[in-house]
């Protein structure tokens, strides 16, 4: 099994296709800087956060303590990436049009309630 380092992570642009499908940049999440940031530095956040590369140098670990909320970010990337976990972790807004999703309808099998099949209904008039 090869060891990952931090150069390849830090080498590879960060992208996140399935919430920021056309860049960081092209959301309105973000101000150019951050997406840079984002970009730059989102491998290794994301690879120290998921335990893919353990922190080996004092930056490394005050990263990932940024990430998981020990203490408050300090640096332009601690800030970018919490922002962005924000984004991505944010409640989804609920439409008063209702869903996608085909709501389905409870069977209701009360033996009250008669068949109506054999009603004849005249529309001629």
């Amino acid at each position: 099994m090869s060891v990952i380092t931090k150069e390849q992570f830090t080498k590879k642009p960060f992208a996140d296709k399935k919430n920021y499908p056309y860049g960081f940049a092209r959301s309105g999440d973000f101000s150019i800087n951050e997406s840079k940031l984002l970009q730059a530095h989102g491998s290794l956040f994301a690879a120290l956060v998921d335990g893919k590369v353990t922190p080996k140098t004092d930056e490394e670990q005050q990263y990932l303590e940024s990430a998981l909320g020990h203490r408050e970010p300090t640096t332009p990337q601690e800030k970018a990436w919490l922002k962005y976990q924000a984004r991505i972790n944010r409640p989804k807004t609920a439409s008063i049009y209702g869903s996608k999703r085909a709501a389905t309808e409870d069977v209701d099998d009360d033996d009250d309630i008669s068949d109506n099949s054999d009603l004849d209904i005249d529309l001629d008039d």
